[in-house]
């Protein structure tokens, strides 16, 4: 622990000795990062400083490369400047319009089917006779249980079809309200799939698809699912202010007669508070996470559906591992590990929640200078979802707790950095 302690102070004075090189004020800098200048005194005091993603963004600001406040470089990192950064984070707001219109740049290979079905222009060819609206609700229920059981690889190659039937589906019955949904919601989980994979230009075309076929469904339920995901993407782009005020606008209209109200419609109500606790938490916004916090809470009594084939997972403990994770935001490292130690106990349906909560317990251990607990936390969640510990934010937690064992005393952890191809 103490040398953990002094490994912060260390970072401190590096950013302070930034900052004061560049002339800058601290009120300056906060302002550059979307915080209060309290963050950055804290910061340049060795507090918060296991704050991975504050961290990065604070060496883009100031131009630290990474390695001389303790993290990996990034598989991308270049130079660039604020008027760029604030040009892409522009670009991707107003893409939320106008995504259907939109061709990506270069597609990645590995889901490049994907994306072809995303973009505008005749429907993909659906192979085989169309299926009715029976067969067309347990394919979509079959894949969101891929996204649920974290098979992304299998998921990437089921969705491309499942779209192109439902796109031929609504072309041979315009104005369906249900096909339009299930089309919605196929795009939905497309847009989390591609935000699990970091392909976050990409991700918008999916969110403007599920927008516009969400209306047109005019089901409640749909729209909320829509919304929510374009709420993450805005968080995922640093836009929270506007990712807290479009969940907030929209459940304010599904608010109330919790009690009337089907699982289905409580679910996708939780489920967008619950993306308001992130999009809060990741903003720095504390009374924001604690409204949605207790809100999602609320709504979490009347409803628990806690298993892969439910059509979306909203329960107590769903809520509870936001909880963890909004901590682990906010630098509360001992706050998330209390929470997170019951749920460690319990039995959770879900891979894709199971794999969660070990990999913010490894966050949070890790901010705590634990690296040993926070390794063996991330070997847990491998065996809960193997693939989910291989997308790019898990892959670049393990490589920054790599960096961070500088004296080497754990070689487990960075055979396992190496296992996932990204060495410190």
């Amino acid at each position: 622990m103490a040398e953990a302690q002094s490994e912060a102070r260390r970072i401190g004075k590096v950013i302070r000795q930034a900052r004061v090189l560049q002339r800058r004020s601290q009120k300056d800098v906060a302002a550059a990062l979307g915080y209060h200048q309290s963050k950055v005194s804290r910061l340049e005091a060795g507090r918060g400083v296991q704050d991975v993603g504050m961290l990065r963004e604070v060496a883009r600001v100031l131009g630290i490369p990474p390695h001389h406040i303790g993290l990996a470089a990034a598989p991308d990192d270049s130079p660039s400047t604020p008027e760029t950064t604030e040009d892409m984070h522009r670009r991707n707001f107003l893409a939320a319009g106008i995504a259907a219109l939109v061709t990506p740049a270069a597609p990645a290979a590995a889901h490049q089917d994907l994306i072809q079905s995303l973009l505008p222009g005749p429907s993909p060819v659906a192979t085989g006779p169309v299926p009715d609206l029976t067969e067309m609700r347990d394919y979509v229920t079959a894949a969101r249980r891929l996204f649920c059981t974290c098979q992304y690889t299998e998921l990437g190659r089921t969705l491309p079809g499942l779209i192109g039937q439902l796109r031929q589906a609504i072309s041979d019955a315009p104005g369906s309200a249900d096909l339009s949904g299930l089309l919605a919601t196929a795009y939905q989980t497309s847009a989390s799939l591609l935000l699990k994979l970091s392909d976050h230009g990409n991700a918008w075309l999916a969110v403007g698809r599920a927008m516009a076929e969400a209306e047109r469904s005019g089901d409640p339920v749909v729209l909320a699912s829509s919304v929510r995901v374009h709420a993450h993407a805005l968080a995922r782009a640093g836009h929270t202010t506007q990712a807290i005020t479009l969940v907030r606008h929209t459940a304010d209209q599904l608010t109330g007669a919790y009690d009337q109200r089907s699982p289905k419609y409580l679910a996708a109500l939780g489920l967008l508070l619950l993306r308001g606790v992130t999009a809060a938490s990741t903003g720095a916004n504390r009374s924001a996470t604690q409204d949605f916090l207790t809100e999602a809470k609320e709504v979490a009594r009347y409803v628990a559906l806690d298993r892969p084939d439910a059509w979306a997972n909203f329960s107590p403990t769903n809520v509870a591992l936001h909880g963890i994770s909004a901590a682990v935001a906010f630098g509360d490292a001992g706050i998330a590990l209390q929470t997170a130690r019951p749920l460690m106990r319990r039995h959770i349906p879900v891979p894709e929640r199971r794999a969660a909560l070990w990999v913010e317990s490894a966050r949070a251990y890790s901010q705590q200078g634990r690296l040993a607990d926070g390794y063996q936390a991330l070997r847990i969640a491998e065996s809960c979802a193997a693939q989910d510990i291989r997308r790019p934010a898990v892959r670049e937690l393990v490589a920054d707790m790599a960096a961070r064992d500088r004296r080497r005393t754990l070689p487990e952890l960075h055979h396992f950095s190496r296992r996932l191809g990204v060495p410190a």
